[in-house]
């Protein structure tokens, strides 16, 4: 019963920050199913996939009706990232599992620091907000092939390897990377901060099913599928809720207690996994 109790407050916590930030829920995962939910990190890293995959899933619904969605762009940004979600996916199958724990242990520090860094310009920047720009077109492509062939190859390098990037830490630490894709969005495809939260989670859904697609193929150890699924539909309901208020509402004040979770959880996962691995 305190299991399930668990499941249920961490799922709503994921869910809630990866609908309404377009990203970073997604993250905690691996340290619930691991050091509350009592799973392996292989197994944790697999079992997240599938809470990320569909909490995202049901999120980028949420945030394409409400407009907040640029679906073309995200599904390209995405099928990019599919090589390094199979790459980080195999790889992840061949390291020890201390190896795996100090990696999340690490780019969980990392997270809290990127944060922190952001939450801090936010508060320096008292410029006053714009109104939302006009939805960006294709008129501004990456390649054309027609009258002539161009490229703006410089943009295209970006979002290859940002795409990659995230496809690795999505197949190798099983998160969805929301953190790095919403930042090459904004920079490798010039899309407005209003669209590329909602955008990123197209990105993340899939990303986590090619790469729960490449773990499964190769037999990769199951999780508690119960606990697992507890989580997802608890994440799933409170992303959608998350996607709405995103819509509606300042969202400072959560991004600033979930970047005060974030080091909290990163602090405690690196006491545990640093002396495991030493």
């Amino acid at each position: 019963m305190v299991t399930v109790l668990l499941a249920v407050v961490a799922g709503a916590l994921i869910g809630l920050s990866l609908g309404a930030l377009g990203g970073g829920g997604s993250i905690l995962a691996v340290p619930v199913l691991v050091y509350l939910l009592d799973q392996s990190p292989t197994q944790a890293t697999t079992g997240s996939l599938v809470v990320v995959g569909v909490t995202s899933l049901l999120a980028a619904v949420t945030a394409h009706r409400a407009g907040n969605v640029l679906l073309g762009r995200g599904i390209i940004f995405g099928v990019v990232a599919i090589g390094g979600a199979a790459a980080g996916s195999l790889a992840a199958a061949r390291v020890p599992e201390p190896v795996l724990m100090a990696s999340f242990a690490a780019l969980l520090l990392l997270v809290g620091g990127v944060m922190v860094v952001r939450q801090v310009r936010h508060h320096i920047d008292t410029s006053p907000d714009t109104e939302r720009g006009r939805r960006p077109g294709w008129d501004d492509p990456i390649l054309t092939f027609s009258p002539t062939f161009a490229c703006q190859c410089p943009r295209a390098l970006k979002v290859v390897l940002a795409a990659t990037v995230v496809g690795l830490l999505t197949g190798f630490l099983g998160v969805g990377g929301g953190f790095l894709v919403v930042p090459a969005l904004l920079l490798a495809l010039a899309l407005p901060m209003q669209y590329a939260a909602g955008t990123s989670l197209v990105v993340i859904t899939i990303t986590s099913a090619s790469a729960l697609a490449v773990r499964a193929a190769n037999g990769a150890t199951q999780p508690d599928w119960w606990l697992v699924g507890a989580l997802t539909v608890v994440s799933a309901l409170a992303a959608i809720a998350g996607a709405r208020l995103a819509a509606h509402a300042n969202t400072d004040r959560i991004s600033f207690a979930f970047t005060g979770l974030v080091l909290s959880v990163a602090l405690y996962t690196a006491a545990q996994a640093v002396p495991a691995l030493i």
